[in-house]
């Protein structure tokens, strides 16, 4: 088999598994592929050269990390500066009641925005670990450490986690339903109602990135979120666009289009109690550009 044969069977079979961790550890789909597109390239150098590589598999899940790692790194750099709250890049996708159960979880905007406060290093070794099941030993030699430290890392990351993760005590079709709910009211400007979906502490993350106009911090509170978000969607009604129930990034949540189908809003619902604890709202143009391009889910929720 040639260099450039073998390459494309690798690519097309460790692909899948490299975005899904480098979007994970960065939150950008833009960035997580040009992470991807690195890793990639330089396999395909190393196989150019007649290098052997004993497990392409380790091999692209170790440049993956790595470059995410450091990408992460200088991003948070840039974070600083944004203007307003920075969330991640919002995905539209629908996994398979399989997906669902086992990664959905880990793919929320909640989530990811919890992991924005762990260090660069525990979050690519608790990913690692806890969401993609790789052997200690493995994760140490994909981030460069050994095996001791490396359960440190993981040990500390999954406290954080545990202690600040929303825990989920609905089934997908309770989520759905709370969700057409929730936009119903809104839409209806039905505060009573929209109140009584939501949690008493709840929490309202909106990142306008300076482009468009968004509270400039997080509003808590139901009273004062329901009536932010029926001021908002009635101001959406007279736009002329459209709003409907999606799956984002694998959980319940909202979609604004415009009279294109273009996208131009993405809304995620964190649900626990049978009420709405946080919601993450994502109006950035800039960070809709790739929300309903990624195409294969597989991409998302690659294999196991």
């Amino acid at each position: 088999m040639s260099s450039a044969d073998l390459y494309g069977e690798l690519y097309g079979e460790l692909r899948p598994r490299a975005f899904a961790i480098a979007y994970r550890m960065l939150g950008s789909v833009g960035e997580a592929e040009d992470v991807v597109q690195e890793a990639f390239l330089r396999m395909h150098q190393t196989l150019e050269r007649d290098e052997e590589i004993s497990s392409p598999r380790a091999y692209v899940a170790t440049l993956v990390t790595r470059l995410a790692i450091d990408q992460l790194r200088s991003a948070r750099a840039r974070r600083e500066r944004y203007v307003g709250e920075w969330l991640p890049e919002p995905l539209v996708t629908d996994p398979s009641p399989a997906e669902q159960a086992e990664t959905a979880d880990s793919l929320s905007l909640a989530f990811l925005v919890l992991l924005e406060s762990l260090s660069p290093r525990q979050r690519a070794a608790f990913l690692l670990r806890e969401v993609f099941e790789y052997p200690y030993g493995e994760v140490a030699e994909f981030i460069g450490t050994d095996v001791d430290s490396t359960r440190h890392l993981v040990a500390r990351a999954r406290r954080h986690v545990r202690e600040r993760r929303p825990r989920y005590h609905a089934s997908r079709r309770q989520r759905d339903e709370l969700a057409r709910s929730f936009l119903d009211a809104a839409g209806k400007g039905d505060l009573e109602k929209l109140e009584a979906l939501l949690a008493d502490d709840v929490a309202l993350h909106v990142d306008g990135g300076g482009k468009v106009q968004a509270i400039p911090r997080p509003a808590h509170g139901r009273e004062r979120v329901a009536r932010i978000l029926s001021g908002g969607m009635s101001a959406l009604a007279r736009r002329g666009l459209r709003v409907q129930v999606a799956a984002i990034n694998g959980q319940p949540g909202i979609m604004v289009t415009d009279a294109q189908e273009g996208l131009v809003g993405a809304m995620g619902l964190s649900i626990a109690d049978g009420r709405i604890q946080t919601i993450h709202s994502i109006a950035n143009p800039d960070k809709l550009v790739h929300a309903v391009q990624v195409g294969d889910a597989d991409d998302l929720f690659g294999p196991r």
